[in-house]
């Protein structure tokens, strides 16, 4: 279905809202104006569990950057409950694809890095880290260095050092993109296992169709450059049940892929189109 009427019932209840945001860059080089998003408008609810694909340059992490207040955009607003996101806070928590564990920082210490900082006493937070440990499946390997572990486990203490410091809502960006195709379904499904447990509100970018409906409670499409809300589509299966044997087997969730990955082949094959005519167009202006 598309977004926009959807998007704009939902905002009163929504955990994250985003109303009409724009954002653009200059490109160094050719001092031209790149426009990265354009008339953003998403509300999600709490506890939801929000994947986003799209096409290459389509502004995901722009979005993802501006979400976490790390940017702020040039048009338009997004807000947390109500409230107006000019800065990083503690009510958001960020995954990226590369890790940010210290490596003199056994397993343990990388998970409890956050509640030291915020001077969180030392049972407490001895208490939390254990608990996280058992969730993400580390037990046994709280004394180890991140270059004793595998990739799969080092993206683990990430995804545990962020759930730590408790915030409301995590954002993710393509976590699980430089792992092997085994280890990123069961990372998969421990998110989901993990997210489920502890009812964060989550907002994941992915390149992977079939990652982005296996993992989300809806899929959201974005337009290729500029990037645009295309199309919000609802998961048939609810999250708690499902596992990679529903995902194979269950015409539901495949006919979901094929609607997502419908979605995002039109992108793509409206950019490859675009760019044809622009290099004709500059070959063209070359001879003359």
């Amino acid at each position: 279905m598309t977004a926009g009427n959807a998007e704009a019932a939902s905002a009163a209840s929504a955990t994250l809202t985003v109303n009409g945001l724009s954002h653009w860059f200059i490109d160094p080089q050719s001092g031209s104006t790149v426009h990265a998003l354009d008339d953003i408008n998403l509300a999600i609810q709490p506890g939801e569990f929000i994947t986003v694909v799209g096409p290459s340059g389509c502004g995901k992490t722009t979005l993802l950057k501006i979400l976490a207040g790390f940017l702020k955009p040039l048009a338009g607003e997004a807000r947390v409950h109500g409230s107006l996101i000019t800065k990083p806070g503690r009510d958001r928590g960020v995954v990226f694809q590369e890790l940010a564990i210290l490596p003199w920082r056994t397993v343990r210490r990388n998970i409890g890095h956050g509640l030291e900082i915020q001077k969180v006493p030392k049972d407490v937070r001895a208490k939390k880290v254990a608990e996280l440990t058992d969730l993400v499946g580390l037990r046994g390997f709280e004394d180890h260095y991140p270059h004793q572990l595998s990739g799969g486990m080092k993206q683990r203490v990430a995804v545990a050092r962020t759930w730590a410091s408790d915030p409301e809502i995590i954002l993710m960006d393509e976590p699980f993109a430089a792992v092997d195709a085994m280890t990123r379904q069961t990372l998969q499904e421990e998110l989901i296992r993990l997210t489920v447990e502890t009812k964060k509100t989550v907002f994941f970018i992915t390149h992977s169709v079939e990652e982005a409906v296996f993992l989300g409670d809806r899929v959201i499409a974005l337009a290729a450059r500029p990037g645009r809300v295309k199309a919000s589509v609802q998961v048939p299966v609810p999250r708690e049940g499902r596992t990679w044997e529903t995902m194979t087997h269950d015409p539901s969730m495949a006919a979901c892929v094929e609607e997502v990955l419908g979605l995002v082949r039109g992108e793509h094959e409206a950019t490859l189109a675009s760019e044809s005519h622009a290099n004709a167009d500059a070959e063209q202006a070359q001879e003359t």
